[in-house]
């Protein structure tokens, strides 16, 4: 089983400023939880309890949210209020929580590479909090994608098709489909211009990786942007039969865009408004 979650979250969040000038992009809220929350969760769902976070300067919220407040409980305890904090206290002793800094902002790759001390020599799962996830008819996308990677024990990207014009948006993988839903990939491209790119599969941000990753982050040049890129790094465990690209089941919003995060705050109000309290 695959015990360790990764979360890079040491982005500035600039499409959000001024909202992200001083509160990290990850506790911008969906109704009453942040981002990064309903990522912990999926992950929880998943089998993970160690959840290691990268952060960088002015990230202090997250570690602040995922602790106890003793005097926010001590104010509350008894009230009628006392019930909104039983769902991040369930998080909180459920996991784990470890942190270390990406000192610069070198790309996606370099920021799993920076958490490599708090993963050890084992497969991990990684989150990117702006990608919020929601599977209404079953499992959640990293407990889909642990359960395949219980049976090719290999790295694995979640894809979804999306329009051609949007590929110099993400990184887009080719490959030959192996079973339902499942290809294993044989090209990977960051960000490429729609005419070059070799299909429309989006990655999102859900991946599992194995720990050789590490030494291959490390060989990788910059690329695209100046950046060291997880794509171009898993373009070479690809080359080895290493990676598998999943169309996974259910949606997936954008909230690292304004329009994203205004769908998926509909979305999820649609989904929980007879739950929600005046």
């Amino acid at each position: 089983m695959i015990r360790r979650c990764l979360f890079p979250a040491a982005g500035y969040g600039t499409r959000f400023l001024p909202a992200t000038k001083a509160m990290p992009k990850e506790m911008l809220p969906i109704l009453t939880k942040p981002l990064i929350q309903y990522g912990v969760e999926e992950a929880i769902e998943a089998g993970c309890d160690v959840m290691a976070i990268v952060t960088g300067r002015g990230k202090r919220a997250i570690e602040d949210h995922f602790d106890i407040s003793y005097e926010l409980e001590h104010q509350i305890k008894g009230t009628s209020k006392e019930h909104y904090l039983n769902e991040i206290r369930l998080v909180i002793d459920k996991c784990t929580f470890t942190y270390t800094r990406q000192v610069e902002m070198k790309g996606l790759g370099h920021a799993i590479l920076s958490g490599e001390m708090l993963i050890a020599d084992e497969a991990f799962c990684v989150v990117l909090a702006d990608d919020l996830c929601d599977n209404p008819d079953g499992k959640g996308i990293l407990a889909q994608m642990n359960e395949l990677y219980k049976k090719y024990r290999c790295c694995i990207v979640a894809v979804e098709e999306i329009d051609p014009k949007d590929s110099n948006k993400y990184g887009i993988i080719a490959g030959e489909e192996i079973e339902n839903g499942v290809l294993k990939v044989d090209d990977m491209v960051e960000k490429p211009d729609p005419k070059d790119a070799p299909s429309n599969l989006a990655i999102i941000g859900r991946y599992i990786l194995t720990p050789d990753i590490f030494d291959v982050i490390r060989d990788t040049k910059p690329g695209k942007g100046g950046e060291i890129q997880i794509t171009d790094a898993l373009l070479e465990m690809a080359k080895q039969g290493k990676v598998l690209a999943y169309k996974f089941q259910g949606k997936r919003f954008d909230c690292g865009s304004v329009e994203g995060f205004v769908e998926a705050t509909n979305y999820f109000f649609e989904k929980e408004k007879d739950n929600l309290e005046a």
